[in-house]
């Protein structure tokens, strides 16, 4: 395998919402520093313009029947899978994930677009239910799509949550405006092409690269729903703007996550399953463990064996499968896993395993690093590092490693391992957080996409997956018909309905259901 040809990019670009003569920004391959390709850099004009296409172009989509808008999703599933080696070869060159991390997104894609072409036809059509009055009256909900969808959607996935995001939006009826990241705006154009050739209309979706303070903003200003996924700081503000007009918002933002090991636990499955939990995408996951609590009776034992195990995971930059780690995405990053490493080990935390970068196998290469030893007065004890390190702590008893696990403004993801799965079950349910995995680390919540997935506290606002990943999209109509009877009484005296009124609405107890 190898990085994509510059035909690929230059494909790709032409499906981007932005006007010719545009400034542009270079496309890094990760792995080499080299420039790959450039892309258009959006203004604020190009979002205006491309609102007006998706907004009438979803006026006509919202007229298409759901059936024939799943026919469109299950043909998207079979063209990403088809194309899952090209797809997981431009997400390793723009982010410098592993190949098995590159094709977990791509799968995870093609999951969600049968998921919801499946259930959307359920979710969405008008149900009754119980009117004010039996007979009486007769009530019913009916979904109306939102309208244009803003997607702003971040680099460390830039595949599923730019487009999984879109997809249940796009089987609800809306249309969609999405700014993927700069760093990683030809994944994002990729999977939008395979939707193009599965039969979505063109102008139903369009995808506007650039800055987030100039494309972000337009997209807040003029779209009816705000999908956004990213940091904390970023979503608290879009919160505010979002807040002032008054439209729907939905975040997954960061996360400070814990494990949980408790006596009995099985350690070597509970090693295998953290290195997973730990370093999948190089630790760059907003659902990614940075916590670990052990019970003290087996923490010896434990942090002996992970760190045995991380010291030998392997490294490379390469687009070929059998490699565990790869790259991080930036320099920023790399410095910001340095700058918490480093604080610890001078404020007295030790390094298990890891602990440096690794220019030696490319430009953005850092170990996988575990710590223990941890104070409250390092960077890394309550802040979110988003990168390839863990720290362990001893704990006296799983109520303490349960008040430790949730002394945080955050809420996102957990994981729990005990002698027993019931047991783990008893601690999950004690966690303050939107997912917990009881004998695994992320991917059985995140991959249950019939079940809600989001954040509790600072960690994000309403929940991707399940039927709230659908039904977010809509705004609830309830049409109410009243029959046989007038409810102002005009075909009773004014004192004969007075008084049968609150007779009927006590009888009303005796009717099931009621």
């Amino acid at each position: 395998m190898s990085a994509p040809t510059a035909d690929t990019f230059t494909r790709l670009v032409a499906l981007a919402s932005v006007a010719p003569g545009r400034e542009t920004k270079p496309v890094i391959e990760v792995f080499t520093g080299r420039e790959m390709a450039t892309i258009p850099v959006g203004t604020r004009d190009d979002v205006l313009a491309a609102n007006d296409k998706v907004r009438a172009a979803q006026k006509r989509w919202a007229t298409t029947s759901i059936a024939d808008r799943a026919k469109i999703l299950h043909k998207y599933r079979d063209l990403v899978l088809k194309h899952r080696a090209s797809l997981i070869d431009l997400a390793q060159a723009e982010t410098g994930k592993s190949r098995s991390a590159a094709q977990e997104e791509v799968l995870d894609i093609a999951m969600t677009a049968r998921h919801y072409a499946r259930v959307s036809g359920e979710l969405l059509k008008s149900k009754r239910v119980k009117g004010m009055l039996p007979v009486l009256t007769k009530t019913q909900v009916n979904y109306q799509p939102k309208g244009i969808v803003g997607i702003i959607s971040p680099w460390n996935y830039p595949m599923t949550l730019a487009v999984s995001d879109a997809i249940p939006a796009l089987m609800a009826g809306n249309g969609i405006v999405l700014k993927p990241d700069s760093q990683t705006p030809y994944c994002a154009l990729a999977c939008v092409e395979l939707l193009y050739q599965a039969g979505l209309p063109r102008d139903l979706f369009a995808v506007v690269p650039g800055p987030g303070s100039v494309v972000g903003t337009a997209i807040v200003d003029t779209s009816d729903y705000l999908m956004f996924t990213g940091s904390t700081a970023t979503g608290q503000l879009l919160a505010e703007q979002t807040g002032r007009r008054l439209i729907g918002f939905s975040a997954e933002l960061g996360g400070k996550n814990a494990m949980i090991v408790a006596a009995g636990a099985k350690i070597p499955e509970v090693v295998d399953a953290a290195v997973r939990a730990c370093f999948s995408n190089s630790g760059q996951l907003c659902i990614s463990i940075e916590r670990i609590y052990v019970e003290k009776s087996i923490a010896d034992k434990f942090t002996a064996a992970f760190g045995e195990r991380v010291r030998r995971m392997t490294l490379a930059a390469t687009y070929e499968f059998g490699v565990e780690m790869g790259s991080l995405i930036s320099e920023d990053q790399v410095k910001a896993i340095s700058n918490h490493v480093d604080d610890a080990k001078v404020k007295g935390a030790t390094v298990v395993a890891g602990g440096k970068a690794r220019p030696d196998i490319g430009p953005l290469f850092y170990e996988p690093t575990v710590l223990t030893g941890v104070t409250d007065d390092m960077e890394c004890w309550g802040a979110e590092t988003f990168g390839p390190l863990v720290s362990i702590y001893p704990v006296a008893s799983v109520d303490e490693a349960v008040e430790r696990a949730n002394a945080t403004e955050y809420g996102l993801n957990a994981s729990v391992w005990a002698k027993t799965k019931a047991q783990g079950e008893a601690i999950a349910a004690r966690l303050h957080a939107g997912t917990v995995n009881v004998d695994e680390g992320y991917a059985p919540t995140w991959g249950s996409t019939g079940a809600p997935m989001g954040g509790m506290g600072v960690s994000g606002v309403g929940r991707r997956h399940g039927p709230d990943g659908v039904l977010k999209y809509t705004e609830s109509q309830t049409v109410s018909t009243t029959r046989l009877i007038n409810l102002g009484g005009r075909r009773l005296p004014p004192k004969l309905w007075a008084k049968a009124l609150p007779i009927f609405i006590r009888a009303l107890k005796y009717v099931p259901g009621r």
